[in-house]
């Protein structure tokens, strides 16, 4: 079988090229974000402890190189840890919650650069608090459609959206309520990931180079908001 093509770690990108070599070892620098690394790294064991610590100041609003700075580890390091916590963690929503009242919305943020424009589609249920659905990609009907197969069977007495196109298409007229007033629970859910996740801050230098390490960063805010802590690490 042939050899599998190699991934940066830092954004994931294949465009790689040899960069001569680093203890011994060859090393290799991504063309996308400038990234070095060697193919295998030796690991240096950091506690538990540590790499907790990390993970909560990330989910805390802190960015990667922020975090770095702080703490003496390498940035990539860190991406790594987010990456583990959220890789085993569920997108599914709660079965036992069925809103009789289903908000939805849109966030809009982006990837490697801002004419990479990307959105965060959220589902909310209007009388608890907490995102229950969400998903990530254009503005499509084609990325919408992958919520409503779900939300579609919940039956909700409303589904809440602000009007945009995609959505009538889906909703039937008598169960669909167009009203920005009333979708303060899913705006405010939206704001409170921006609050917590450097990289979707409006006016911030953090951001995503690669939608898989977005993708894992909201998965592990969400089960931060909602259980109040962050997975256990080896």
């Amino acid at each position: 079988m042939g050899r599998s093509r190699m991934h940066c770690r830092a954004c994931e990108s294949t465009r790689i090229k040899k960069n001569g070599f680093r203890r011994g070892k060859p090393s290799y620098r991504c063309r996308d974000c400038g990234y070095q690394f060697v193919e295998s790294p030796t690991s240096k064991g950091y506690s538990t402890e540590v790499k907790q610590r990390c993970l909560e100041m990330y989910v805390n609003g802190m960015g990667f190189r922020a975090i770095a700075r702080v703490t003496g580890l390498h940035h990539v390091t860190v991406i790594n840890w987010v990456k583990q916590a959220a890789e085993n963690l569920s997108d599914e929503p709660n079965d036992d919650e069925i809103p009789e009242i289903t908000e939805i919305d849109e966030l809009q943020t982006f990837v490697g650069n801002k004419r990479n424009k990307v959105w965060i589609w959220t589902v909310v249920n209007h009388w608890k608090p907490g995102i229950i659905l969400w998903t990530l990609g254009d503005r499509s009907s084609q990325t919408f459609e992958k919520l409503w197969v779900i939300i579609r069977c919940w039956h909700s007495f409303w589904y809440v959206t602000d009007g945009y196109p995609v959505y009538p298409s889906y909703i039937a007229p008598e169960d669909h309520l167009i009203s920005k007033t009333y979708m303060t629970r899913v705006e405010g859910e939206n704001t409170r990931l921006r609050h917590y996740l450097a990289r979707l801050k409006r006016k911030t230098l953090c951001y995503s180079k690669s939608a898989i390490v977005l993708k894992y960063s909201i998965r592990l805010l969400l089960h931060y908001l909602r259980f109040g802590t962050v997975p256990v690490l080896p």
